[in-house]
């Protein structure tokens, strides 16, 4: 298993807000625990022996509370970014990243299994790995197909289905050469830099439970279902 992993936790959270003001989104609490310290217990859990979590907005805060990690029997330390640097920008601030390491967003509720997109990553023979999971979007209207002002078809309320990014990669560090220094760069430019060289990115399908936590609709969901969810996302806790 990999043994280094990095917890992306710099940004403002600014579709969070009110929460936001006063707390960083990381340590937005989902029952008894925020939001990262989750994701810190599930990595010690699986083996991961060092943790950098990129740092920014409310830096002090996060760093008063996680401390050097070993209450969780985990190395931590951190990155600060002095200006937003986007998803992957942060990447370039930490000098002693492994050839291989997990990245995930700070702000996430999974029961991914790290280990077996760990592994999946290292068959694979590509450089970054995706942990994607499938979403059903239900359109509330009547759908029409027109061809030249007539109608040719009908659907009544359809729903469409589409693959996401669920914010938790593999990165091989010879990737991080595409990175720009002291410039922000997100997930989504390195991914059209890839497909523009031709690199082929790996997708890991994840067929359980994840939620990204990004809007205040979204925390009350994590909240009412962590009681239910705890014992599969903390089986250690």
């Amino acid at each position: 298993m990999c043994e280094r992993a990095v917890i992306l936790a710099g940004g403002q959270g600014t579709r969070l807000r009110p929460y936001t003001y006063v707390l960083p989104k990381p340590l937005v609490p989902v029952g008894k625990y925020p939001i990262s310290e989750i994701l810190v217990r599930q990595l010690a859990a699986c083996g991961v022996r060092r943790v950098t979590v990129a740092v920014g907005y409310h830096a002090n805060l996060i760093q008063a509370y996680f401390g050097d990690g070993r209450q969780w029997g985990i190395q931590l330390d951190y990155s600060l970014e002095s200006q937003p640097l986007g998803t992957i920008g942060p990447l370039r601030l930490i000098p002693d990243l492994p050839d291989t390491f997990l990245l995930m967003n700070g702000d996430i509720l999974t029961d991914l299994d790290f280990t077996d997109l760990w592994r999946r990553h290292r068959e694979s023979g590509c450089r970054f790995t995706v942990a994607a999971a499938t979403r059903r979007h239900r359109i509330d209207y009547g759908v029409l197909k027109v061809d030249a002002h007539r109608l040719v078809g009908f659907e009544e309320k359809p729903s469409v289905e589409y693959i996401v990014s669920m914010g938790v990669y593999v990165v091989n560090r010879d990737v991080l050469s595409l990175v720009p220094a002291d410039t922000a760069y997100s997930f989504d430019a390195l991914m059209l830099d890839l497909l523009r060289r031709n690199d082929p990115v790996n997708i890991y399908s994840h067929h359980g439970y994840w939620l990204d936590i990004g809007r205040p609709d979204d925390h009350a969901q994590a909240v009412e279902e962590f009681t239910d969810m705890e014992a599969r996302l903390l089986p250690h806790g």
